[in-house]
């Protein structure tokens, strides 16, 4: 029998062990899918938004995976330092195929980056999510305008969470803490910047046009920054994202244009509560935040313009937009992992197909997938070719993997080695008490928001050691 770990319980993971597990090839391989958390999903569970409801309930599709005979979820096991290293793992699998994503925030790099009140998009993600180790974030949401700094889709997710009224997100999986910190919300312009032009963000139109769509919400642009975008007037020869953006933002200029009175001039604004703006600018650099230890108070942008190769060029032109609450989204990078090589450059860990290379030779039975292995690009569904050829890179490598003698029962190995993992039942426990709280606070299924809940859920079911 080939038992394979599989490090990490998100799309790549999973789709790992599916690949592995639906071939005909080798029909006795048993996949462990290992996760620090004792949750699965990865970001389907903790980083999609509350409100994508669709997307996150690919769940199901991961959860036929997970449940599959030769398939094992364990979570709350660490790997790396200070848990299990490379060789141990080794020594109690045939093969380690590490799906561990791009766990940090890039930095902006600028005066005032730290001050209180400037956050990674990702915590506030995480705090909204629910992830047990942002439990001790808290976001009081008072401040009256707030910056998000970047044009992808995670700057959306936060804009638009943002501008969501709290009774709009009382039906999702949103924790409490969250959700009442909405409830008494200050926000009433959220910015959103990007260095480049409209026909360069990363943002997809569904995500985009979201925007146009929420209650009491206003979406503001600057026709004159669309149009220093040379593809804003003729986008015919942008990539069919790109163009369907700049479709979107030039509707949006020419209703603004048009007035309040114009028949597209958006939803009627709600008695209940006070009409927010979302403010989408273009070509502008962040080069200061401003403040001090009390926090910040405003981000000092130099104006950029396009520079004929495809990036852009500072101007000399400066311009300061208020904001007491600052949310960087600037793209995500690998960290290093111990016991494997690592680029330190792509923020990727050097790899053939697949394979770990260490001074360009195979690292015997250790594999990547997912972001560690080709960086943080693409959607969920670009996990699965990445982890099919992870899997036939494994595959083609089985019968020397299955010479090695290896440790009994993994679980009873992991154990010894001082793990305590939460098998698949443990998850269905957390998921009772999830639903058993939700109805107690008169809603839907809502998360529990920190490790000893979780914990504590999988411990009454007798899920723990």
């Amino acid at each position: 029998m080939l038992r394979v770990a599989v490090i990490g319980s998100g799309p790549s993971g999973v789709y790992t062990a599916q690949s592995l597990i639906e071939q005909q090839a080798v029909p006795d391989i048993e996949v462990y899918v290992l996760d620090r958390l004792p949750c699965p999903y990865g970001l389907v569970r903790y980083g999609v938004a509350p409100d994508h409801e669709k997307i996150k309930s690919l769940q199901n599709n991961l959860r036929t995976v997970l449940e599959h005979p030769r398939t094992h979820f364990l979570g709350n096991v660490e790997v790396g330092a200070p848990g299990l290293g490379v060789e141990e793992l080794r020594q109690i699998f045939d093969a380690v195929v590490f799906c561990v994503g791009a766990a940090t925030d890039r930095h902006l790099g600028i005066p005032g980056e730290e001050l209180p009140g400037s956050h990674p998009a990702t915590e506030f993600v995480a705090w909204y999510s629910a992830h047990p180790d942002a439990a001790a974030l808290r976001f009081t949401l008072a401040a009256r305008s707030a910056l998000v700094i970047g044009v992808g889709n995670v700057a959306v997710d936060v804009a638009r969470m943002l501008s969501r009224g709290a009774a709009e997100l009382a039906a999702t999986d949103m924790p409490q803490g969250p959700l009442s910190a909405l409830a008494d919300s200050r926000v009433e312009d959220v910015w959103m910047v990007g260095r480049r032009g409209p026909s360069q963000a990363k943002f997809t139109t569904k995500e985009l046009r979201e925007l146009g769509s929420l209650p009491d919400t206003d979406v503001l642009v600057r026709p004159e920054e669309l149009a220093r975008d040379p593809a804003y007037r003729d986008p015919g020869e942008l990539p069919a994202v790109a163009r369907r953006n700049v479709e979107v933002l030039r509707g949006w200029a020419e209703r603004q244009a048009a007035g309040p009175e114009s028949p597209d001039a958006g939803p009627v604004p709600s008695p209940a509560r006070r009409r927010r703006r979302i403010h989408l600018r273009f070509f502008l650099r962040p080069v200061e935040m401003l403040g001090d230890a009390t926090g910040v108070r405003a981000v000092r942008f130099e104006r950029t313009a396009p520079d004929g190769r495809g990036g852009v060029a500072g101007t000399g032109e400066f311009e300061e937009i208020e904001g007491q609450l600052v949310l960087r989204s600037v793209g995500y990078r690998g960290t290093p992992q111990p016991g494997l090589p690592f680029d330190e450059t792509t923020g990727t860990v050097p790899h053939l197909a697949g394979r770990v290379l260490r001074d360009g030779a195979p690292l015997p039975g250790v594999y990547v997938a997912g972001w560690i292995k080709r960086g943080p690009t693409g959607v969920i569904g670009t996990n699965r070719p990445c982890a099919k050829e992870t899997a036939l890179s494994l595959l083609a490598d089985a019968p020397a993997l299955a010479e090695r003698a290896t440790a009994g029962d993994p679980v009873e190995a992991l154990t010894r080695a001082g793990q305590r993992p939460v098998p698949w039942p443990g998850w269905l426990a957390i998921e009772a008490a999830e639903a058993e709280w939700g109805r107690g606070l008169g809603r839907g299924t809502v998360k529990l928001p920190d490790w000893t809940g979780l914990l504590d859920a999988a411990r009454s079911a007798g899920q723990i050691g």
